[in-house]
């Protein structure tokens, strides 16, 4: 059996398009903000519809953030093309992007609230990771995300116009889009656990979220090849993830640390 993508454009609104990666953004967003609601009120002490209240302005930062940094690791692209900039309908979003901007918004969201902002990035970290989980399907309605040809039962198929010119004779190929999806589902569930048992200690869900991410994150570039920007051989992203993992086991340390003494 072939899997192959519906399609990028949903339905038409008055001859206008509706893009399938935008409703799936949307959904996973809800999902994302909705899990953050529920946790935060057993594990956080922020006021009632924290989330909800601020998701807008968290939700534009986050975008922003993500259509920046995706901009910058592309910009070869974007400096002969810049009005493309703008354009986000078929995708080119940076998770690790849309990390920065979310704990910059959070950080002065806790000073005006007063709140723990480790409780917070604990909360954000386990909704975060749900709504990636959902978000990656999107990539399948782009066709995009993939990994090198494979003759897998699984593989999905490609359309031309979408294959880099070295595998244009190949149809199928390794749906990476997919792997991380199930990967971040298991990931969601692993911060659940981590949560409930360190509830009454701050930050651990959240760097654990980084570390798990970025394993994930490193395995699942190992199999794309349409990564933006290679530095030395090694997707960027791949190097972003290896930083992260050092800095999030840093906190960890930190965290035991502070507890000890």
């Amino acid at each position: 059996m072939i899997i192959q993508s519906p399609g990028e454009i949903a339905f038409y609104i008055f001859n206008f398009p509706v893009y399938s990666y935008g409703i799936i953004l949307a959904f996973a967003v809800f999902l994302g903000v909705c899990t953050a609601e529920i946790l935060a009120k057993k594990f956080s002490d922020v006021p009632e519809n924290f989330f909800v209240d601020n998701s807008p302005a968290v939700i534009i930062a986050g975008i922003l953030g993500a259509r920046l940094y995706y901009c910058i690791v592309n910009y070869p692209y974007y400096i002969h093309n810049p009005l493309e900039i703008f354009d986000i309908r078929q995708g080119g979003l940076s998770i690790h992007g849309m990390l920065i901007a979310g704990i910059i918004t959070f950080y002065f969201l806790a000073k005006k609230y007063r709140v723990n902002l480790l409780r917070l990035l604990d909360v954000l970290a386990c909704s975060v990771i749900l709504a990636q989980s959902v978000g990656r399907w999107g990539n399948f309605f782009n066709s995009e995300a993939f990994g090198y040809p494979t003759g897998a039962g699984w593989g999905v198929y490609i359309p031309m116009e979408k294959r880099p010119l070295q595998y244009f004779d190949s149809e199928l190929f390794h749906p990476a889009f997919l792997y991380e999806s199930v990967l971040d589902l298991v990931v969601f569930f692993i911060l659940l656990f981590i949560l409930r048992k360190t509830h009454r200690c701050s930050g651990y869900a959240f760097f654990w979220y980084l570390i798990l991410y970025s394993v994930v994150r490193i395995f699942v570039e190992s199999f794309r090849i349409d990564s933006v920007l290679n530095f030395a051989g090694i997707p960027v992203a791949q190097w972003v993830s290896f930083i992260i993992i050092f800095a999030a086991v840093g906190g960890l340390i930190v965290l035991k640390y502070n507890k000890s003494t």
